[in-house]
């Protein structure tokens, strides 16, 4: 699996005319992670595969590793490095596979997460990370000061505390070079305590043969207080903090000769490095201790080793060295955020020395961790903390799982693996957060998702590409395919989708707003520009305009050009062509026309609008009026004597009624449903009816009006109103529209129904 990262990238010179090198890619991509000059550049074995081994190599191997064993026994407690370890394996397959298909910057996960889901998604995740990550370095000098306190207790608690962190912070900030070099002593301290454990065990320390030894314990806790003992998830999640220190490489990312090759293979080694000591100890311990000594004593380890000091040691170096990783790779993910605005005061914390260290971002940390270490208990925090690293973990599992399942051509990685691996890397962090603690993992996910809204709401502007437009129309894609399948009438998922014609910018000036009013909310507008004179060059910029002002008041809009010939022809293939589109207009928007000429293209457009299942709608505003007060709306019904039956299928009244009770709901306006006979005797029938298809309806602060006069009569001395809505014929008569303008005193609309909507769904 890991042959495939072996070969390294050869780079050559350019002349200036050629394409743009690594570097100046790097730093169009990732503002401040390109390399500078004088920059110590770390490779596999010093960047990545040293502080990640000497992290998972921690305190709890010395300490916490023979209580597991005598709690759970040995098959017991080998599951449960199994499974820790198999959880953090697919994590870090997940990381180094998605490492391989980008051009990580500095921040490690932080960088990787952003560039998957974006800066917020980024942001909220690497936030807690850093306080989480800097917050770590004060718990392991607490550990530090319990093991330099058994050498010498007479020493004051808080002197070593700021002593040992004056020593770090001096070392971290000096440079990440020096820090690396500090680690390789360390490496060699943790190399001599194993030492002193295998020396132990070549001279006799495994007395119990594998017949005598426990193979699953009891879990009584300790012989001192067996009734509380705890569960095999509780042991598991006492060990699993162990497993948490994959990140500790991937945050130099910024500071690798190669970190596409790095981090995966100095990583996926320190794993597998740590899983085979950690084994071994297991089976060591389990052979040369009982399990009341090991539940008892948490220095039972350094009581059966060859040399007790080397495991002493050992234990202050694995401390150390876990603390000066955490607080060299904190400065350096506080950094890569600032240096994308993600945190306040970006510009200052971005802010790198010319031997490439991020002193400012230093300093923030270390002032951060020396305030911590006044608080002298951080326990209350101390599984926020690893709530923090396992939602890292889960958010790096998911980005890989939602690239490999979109199957994006830009997803290509060196390092491919199974959709199965991200998903159990994913399910597994999850898992493992809510046995630890589910309350825990619950404030850490609302943590999260509370930076997640705050940074969304900034509108932060990312340097790099990233999946979620990939992802949204994925999404996009199975909706569509989803609701091709479902039968074809779909009255109740019904909304305007308006069609509106356009040869010039200016024909849209005094319908805007009612455009706006129509669709608000969830609908959309589809312009359709029909180029006249065959110049489409100029009204395809017009229309942006125009899309973008209805986008600015969160109506979806669009548009398009068509050069048809025509205003008849072009608005017909603007129909036909959008007949298969998923956002399918549902409703023609045409203006009152203004010669005879435009009257019979509208003649022939309303006959294709009948054809492909759309509906109409011609708006004549009124001249000098407009719209009003929009306070009341009227909408007219034909006179339905002798039968005024109600039922679901109700005429051509299903588009003006729903038209009307939008522009209700949008003007805050009332709306009235008006009919009149000329029989007085039909009267009660034509009111009940109207008072019907308002209940059945539902629409709120509607009125019934029966009036008992001819139409032509009645329609002077109906209740007055700023609109009024009437009922538009196949083939109507444009001469009977004006004076029903005239005769209304009002702006009127007359709707065309499609078939497919409904208003009494």
């Amino acid at each position: 699996m890991l042959d495939s990262l072996r070969s390294g990238n050869s780079s050559s010179d350019s002349s200036d005319s050629g394409p743009p090198s690594g570097a100046e890619i790097d730093e169009r991509m990732h503002p401040g992670d390109a390399p500078i000059s004088g920059r110590k550049q770390f490779g596999t074995f010093g960047g990545v595969f040293t502080p990640t081994v000497l992290t998972i190599l921690g305190v709890i191997m010395y300490l916490r590793e023979g209580w597991i064993i005598g709690n759970a026994g040995l098959l017991g407690g080998l599951l449960i490095i199994t499974v820790g370890f198999a959880i953090t394996l697919c994590t870090a397959l997940a990381m180094s596979s998605i490492t391989t298909n980008i051009r990580i910057g500095a921040g490690g996960a932080y960088a990787v997460i952003a560039q998957s889901l974006g800066l917020e998604v980024g942001g909220s995740v690497g936030i807690p990370r850093y306080l989480s990550q800097a917050l770590a370095v004060t718990m392991y000098i607490f550990g530090f000061r319990e093991g330099w306190l058994y050498l010498f207790p007479g020493h004051h608690a808080l002197l070593v505390d700021f002593a040992t962190f004056a020593v770090l912070y001096g070392i971290a900030y000096v440079s990440a070079d020096f820090a690396i070099r500090v680690q390789y002593l360390i490496m060699a301290v943790i190399g001599a305590s194993l030492v002193s454990i295998a020396a132990a065990a070549a001279t006799g320390s495994m007395q119990y043969g594998l017949g005598e030894i426990q193979l699953w314990g009891d879990f009584m806790g300790s012989s001192q207080s067996p009734a509380e003992g705890p569960s095999f998830w509780v042991v598991f999640a006492v060990f699993f903090p162990a497993t948490t220190g994959i990140m500790a490489g991937a945050n130099m990312s910024g500071d690798l000769e190669d970190p596409k090759r790095s981090i995966p293979l100095g990583t996926l080694a320190a794993i597998g490095v740590s899983f085979v000591i950690y084994v071994l100890l297991a089976v060591w311990l389990a052979r040369s201790a009982t399990p009341a000594e090991m539940t008892d004593s948490y220095y039972v380890m350094m009581d059966k080793a060859y040399w007790p000091g080397a495991v002493l040691a050992g234990l202050l170096g694995a401390t150390f060295s876990s603390a000066l990783a955490s607080m060299v790779g904190a400065g350096r993910i506080l950094q890569a955020m600032g240096a994308h605005q993600v945190v306040p005061k970006a510009d200052w914390l971005s802010y790198l020395a010319p031997d490439g260290e991020p002193r400012h971002a230093m300093m923030v940390t270390g002032g951060l961790i020396l305030a911590s270490l006044l608080v002298r208990d951080l326990n209350a925090i101390a599984p926020l903390i690893t709530m923090f690293f396992l939602v890292t973990y889960t958010m790096i599992c998911a980005a890989v799982l939602i690239e490999q399942s979109l199957d994006l051509v830009s997803f290509r990685p060196r390092l491919r693996i199974p959709l199965w691996v991200s998903f159990l890397g994913l399910a597994g962090s999850l898992v493992a957060m809510f046995i630890i603690s589910p309350t825990i993992s619950l404030v850490a996910l609302v943590v999260t998702l509370g930076f997640y809204v705050v940074l969304a709401r900034r509108q932060l502007d990312a340097p790099f590409e990233d999946v979620r437009s990939g992802l949204f129309v994925a999404l996009a894609e199975w909706a569509a395919k989803t609701v091709t399948e479902l039968p074809t009438m779909q009255e109740r998922a019904w909304k305007p989708n308006l069609l509106v014609p356009v040869e010039r910018n200016s024909d849209l000036r005094g319908s805007f707003l009612t455009l706006q009013d129509l669709t608000t909310p969830q609908g959309s507008v589809k312009i359709v520009g029909l180029s006249p004179n065959g110049t489409p060059e100029g009204l395809n910029q017009d229309l942006d305009t125009l899309t973008a002002a209805f986008r600015e008041r969160n109506i979806f809009a669009s548009s398009t050009v068509i050069d048809a010939g025509g205003f008849t022809e072009g608005l017909r293939a603007g129909m036909q062509a959008l007949r298969g589109a998923f956002f399918r207009p549902n409703i023609v928007f045409l203006r009152m026309p203004a010669s005879p000429e435009r009257e019979a293209d509208y003649r022939r457009v309303i006959a294709e609008a009948d054809r492909e299942q759309m509906g109409t709608l011609l708006y004549a505003p009124h001249p000098r009026a407009s719209l009003g007060q929009r306070q009341t709306i009227n909408v007219w019904i034909r006179d339905r004597s002798p039968d005024w039956r109600i039922s679901m299928e109700i005429g051509n009244l299903d588009l003006a009624l729903l038209t009307g009770y939008k522009l209700s709901q949008n003007w805050d306006a009332q709306m009235r449903l008006v009919t009149t006979v000329p029989a007085p005797d039909q009267q009660d029938k034509a009111q009940d009816f109207l008072e019907k298809l308002i209940d059945l309806g539902r629409f709120p602060d509607s009125t019934a009006v029966t009036g008992t006069e001819p139409f032509d009569t009645y329609i002077e001395s109906a209740p007055r109103a700023d609109l009024n809505i009437f009922g538009l014929q196949p083939e109507p008569d444009f001469d009977t529209v004006h004076r029903l303008v005239g005769q209304t005193d009002s702006t009127c609309m007359f709707v065309r129904d499609s078939g497919r909507e409904s208003a009494l769904a």
